[in-house]
């Protein structure tokens, strides 16, 4: 992820997927209805992904940092952290998978701060990609 704002990164790749489905959704349809009948289980597919579009919304509604102090300097360290294990990494080639881990973390907690900028963006984003899956249902 390298600098990459996690919660920026989200909103670009939801606002292309909505665009997609803005754009296509009205093709798709019937498409997917008639892959039903061939394969029931698009249906699952699509529940599926509603799924996750709200779980994330969910996510991100109980994401809020607005009042903790002292998030800025967390953002900074965590940072920090990120530059030491991409140092260390080479030298610690059996702990590929830990650093991992701790990058995965390590991301997000970065990525906090600008939260705040882009969440509305995001929940509306999901609310519209949600709907268009959702219409998208074989009946």
């Amino acid at each position: 992820m390298n600098g990459t704002n996690l919660f920026q990164e989200l909103k670009d790749v939801l606002q292309e997927f909505k665009e997609f489905l803005d754009e296509n959704v009205a093709t798709i349809r019937p498409a997917i209805n008639a892959l039903a009948g061939l394969i029931p289980q698009i249906n699952d597919l699509l529940n599926l992904l509603i799924g996750l579009m709200n779980s994330l919304r969910t996510e991100i509604e109980n994401l809020d940092v607005s009042g903790i102090p002292g998030l800025e300097e967390v953002s900074n360290f965590t940072m920090r952290i990120r530059a030491f294990l991409e140092a260390a990494r080479n030298l610690l080639p059996e702990e590929a998978g830990t650093i991992d881990e701790v990058l995965a973390v390590a991301d997000v907690v970065t990525s906090l701060p600008s939260l705040d900028e882009v969440r509305a963006e995001i929940l509306a984003l999901i609310t519209a990609i949600t709907g268009h899956l959702e219409s998208l249902r074989a009946s």
